[in-house]
């Protein structure tokens, strides 16, 4: 069986960080049910890394489709674009389609996020 660090690891590598509440998750599924557990994180390994786009562009659209929903998990998988080499502008791009389709609470969060990412990119 594997332990937490285990599932902590691939987000460690795409995001720099595992998300809390990835963690609560593992350690929840790990004392109740680590067989669902490890068929979900097989699951979300095999579809956050398909094999017709390489990482920078499947975290790119994984941070518009976070952003169209305005869920606080976009900024996490826009610094994973970004440490897979997407750039500001690229963002902004992506920014900009999701303001078309969500409006401007996108656009206000997307920019923010932006800013972040750069901000502490530039602090690493």
């Amino acid at each position: 069986m594997k332990d937490a660090q285990e599932y902590f690891k691939p987000y460690e590598d795409l995001l720099g960080f595992c998300p809390p509440r990835v963690q609560e998750r593992v350690r929840m599924g790990l004392e109740i049910e680590p067989e669902l557990l490890d068929l979900v994180e097989r699951v979300r390994n095999r579809a956050m890394y398909p094999k017709e786009f390489d990482v920078k562009t499947t975290q790119l659209f994984v941070f518009a489709i976070l952003l169209a929903q305005l869920q606080p998990g976009a900024q996490g998988h826009a610094q994973a674009a970004v440490r897979a080499g997407a750039t500001k502008a690229e963002l902004h791009a992506l920014v900009a389609l999701a303001y078309l389709f969500r409006g401007m609470s996108a656009f206000n969060i997307g920019t923010e996020i932006i800013g972040k990412v750069f901000e502490s990119k530039s602090l690493r």
